[in-house]
């Protein structure tokens, strides 16, 4: 396997070009579930890096239990994956996906078009203001104007998403979708996999575009073992938008739930010493909204549009289980915030170096305080 260069950037606060850049060779890139390579969904890799130590273990995502403690609060997104990619067809009879990510007040949503994805989908940029796209079984999608903010990684997008307007569904909108719908993908996974690859196995309320991947090797026995040994598990809500890889771009605004008893929990585990792991930067971005600058949690729902940066630093969060991010993510701000650049680094090069899996599908790195275990 060959081996890829990492190269950062020592001036974060003053650019907004997260810290890694590195090549990500294709046969690190996952392409099908684990289930499909013969594993389980909680056989896949585990890497365990520990930060004052910058030491670093190598284990299955099944044994999770031996590097948490009893007290320690697991904060899980229990959002569920939504069938967000619609075939959509342009006046002139030009083929695209229609990627649902954002359902917004007023009944509009967040879109983003892009080319069908085989052979290799990329996001469409042709389209206008005004247009209707026609969707399965009569339904229509009227694009109304061009999604913007204020934050950017870069100014070179030409209208990749879209406020739009669903018309005309023969049938409620969750049946449409779960009907007429698929899963978003993108080139890396080369086959159509069922909705239920795309979900964890806690989810109770759909709204994300993709699947708030970190949570996916959690079974039902890792979870009943995590409890048995006094490890909490505690929901909280965010549904997220989609991610398109092309573009180096921090998250768009998201709804979020955090409810009176898991901020309870929280705070009750920082009183007593014990340690909150967020499953997934999106549990870290609802956690951050609902923290005061002391780190108390506070209930709370709403639309957020918070990004994590090392400058802004982490409040309420202590540890993180999250996949493998790629090169540039804006995710990077969030895990240099708690482990720091130099572990990060460090954290990077070992997974490259130990040939461990990107992507939604891939392996998971549990980031922990601490120097680990004695000799």
């Amino acid at each position: 396997m060959r081996q890829a260069a990492l190269t950062y950037r020592d001036d974060l606060e003053t650019t907004a070009i997260p810290p890694l850049d590195f090549e990500l060779p294709p046969e690190l890139e996952a392409n099908a579930p684990p289930e499909a390579r013969g594993l389980r969904r909680d056989e896949v890799r585990l890497m365990v890096s520990y930060v004052d130590g910058d030491h670093f273990t190598h284990s299955r995502f099944s044994d999770i239990g031996g590097f948490l403690e009893a007290g320690d609060v697991l904060a899980i997104n229990t959002s569920d994956t939504m069938k967000a990619a619609l075939p959509a067809v342009r006046d002139g009879g030009v083929e695209l996906e229609l990627h649902l990510s954002t359902h917004l007040p007023g009944d509009v949503w967040t879109v983003e078009l892009r080319t069908p994805v085989s052979p290799a989908s990329e996001p469409f940029h042709g389209a206008a203001a005004g247009e209707t796209l026609r969707l399965p079984d009569g339904a229509e999608a009227t694009l109304r104007a061009p999604y913007s903010r204020d934050r950017r990684l870069s100014s070179s997008e030409s209208n990749r998403l879209w406020i739009a307007t669903l018309e005309g569904l023969p049938v409620p909108f969750d049946e449409y979708v779960e009907r007429y719908g698929s899963p978003i993908r993108y080139g890396y996974v080369r086959e159509e996999w069922p909705i239920g690859y795309y979900r964890t196995v806690y989810a109770t309320e759909a709204g994300s575009a993709e699947m708030p991947s970190a949570g996916r090797a959690f079974t039902p026995g890792v979870i009943t073992r995590l409890v048995a040994g006094g490890v909490q598990v505690t929901p909280l809500l965010l549904h997220t938008g989609v991610s398109s890889p092309e573009d180096d771009e921090p998250p768009y605004e998201e709804y979020y739930r955090v409810s009176p008893e898991s901020a309870r929990r929280v705070n009750a585990a920082h009183e007593h010493g014990g340690r909150v792991v967020a499953v997934g930067t999106t549990a870290v971005r609802a956690l951050e909204t609902a923290a005061d600058r002391e780190g108390i949690v506070h209930p709370g729902e709403g639309w957020t549009d918070l990004v994590v940066t090392p400058h802004r630093g982490l409040r309420a969060v202590d540890a993180l289980l999250t996949g493998l991010h790629e090169p540039r993510s804006s995710h990077l701000w969030m895990l240099e915030a708690l482990a720091g650049l130099r572990h990060l680094r460090l954290a990077y090069a070992e997974a490259l170096r130990e040939g461990y899996l990107w992507h939604e599908f891939g392996d998971l790195h549990l980031i922990l305080p601490g120097c680990g275990p004695g000799p």
